[in-house]
Formats: structure tokens, C-alpha cells, sequence
């Protein structure tokens, strides 16, 4: 089986650094996702915008921000992963890393530079075709990694 890139996506809240949920691919094609335990050094004292979801659903179903790094770096240990949304997410992970001290250990790069045969623009016009034809919402990260995937894919790269 041909190994799949490592794809990335975190839901931020309102202010576009505050993780709320993150999914990441495996190179079998596997996604893990998860909600995100906001830090409390992340929260202002007005609540923040937190895409739907509330505090207690954070909390209660979310793992610790270590252990989401823990998580990552079991699965991507310097490694370079994929983003269609690549300063979002690049601002939602150093958060992540930063409320620990944590050298981040691995690289986003826009997931469009993988295929440098297609048009600019070619790439995100396919994905959000993929988005309406799976009924997914582009602002969930598993369904965000799963439409990379399965674009990946029709693009002839496995």
C-alpha cells in the first residue's frame, strides 16, 4: 500500500488561534480526530466564540492539549503535514505548543503543493467540489482531512 501524506486540520474558535478540535491523517489513511480541552490561560474573561460547542462539551468529551501533542508526535515526528488552511492552523498549533514550552516538531505546508502540475486555484476548486458532492462542512477538521484525502486520491496520487 502506497503511503499517504500526513494531512492536518484544527477548528479554531472566533479569534483563529484557539483550538477547539483537530484531525490528522495516518499514512494508512486512518484520521484520528478529537475535541480540545481549552487551556485556561486560553480563555478570555468574556467567553470566547467556540463554534457551537460549550465549555462543559470541551471539557467533558476534549483531551488535554498535552495529550493531543503526544498524540501528534507519536504519529508525525518530524514530519512535514498538509493544510488547506495553513496560517489558521499554523497560529491554532503554536498555541498548542506554546502553553507548554514546546518546540514544535513538525512542519505545515499548504496541502495545493503537493500537486504542481495543477493551475493555480485547480486545487481549492476541487476540494470545495468534493466538500458539496460528500456533504461534508469545511469547518470540521475530520471532514477537512477526509476531503484531502479523497481528493489526494482522485488526483492519481495513490
Amino acid at each position: 500500500m502506497t503511503e499517504l501524506p500526513g494531512f492536518i486540520a484544527v477548528e479554531t474558535g472566533d479569534d483563529n488561534d484557539l483550538p477547539l478540535a483537530i484531525a490528522w491523517a495516518l499514512a494508512d489513511g486512518r484520521i484520528k480526530h478529537t475535541l480540545i480541552q481549552p487551556d485556561d490561560t486560553w480563555l478570555d474573561d468574556e467567553l470566547n466564540e467556540l463554534n457551537g460547542y460549550s465549555l462543559e462539551e470541551l471539557h467533558n468529551f476534549g483531551a488535554s492539549p498535552l495529550d493531543v501533542i503526544r498524540e501528534l508526535e507519536n504519529d508525525h515526528f518530524n514530519a512535514t503535514l498538509y493544510t488547506a488552511g495553513i496560517y489558521s492552523d499554523e497560529a491554532a498549533l503554536a498555541r498548542l505548543f506554546d502553553t507548554y514550552g514546546i518546540d514544535p516538531f513538525i512542519e505545515l505546508a499548504p496541502a495545493d503543493s503537493l500537486y504542481p502540475e495543477l493551475a493555480s486555484g485547480d486545487w481549492s476548486r476541487a476540494r470545495s467540489a468534493l466538500f458539496g458532492e460528500m456533504g461534508l462542512e469545511p469547518l470540521r477538521p475530520e471532514h477537512e482531512v477526509e476531503v484531502m484525502l479523497r481528493l489526494h486520491e482522485q488526483l492519481g496520487k495513490v
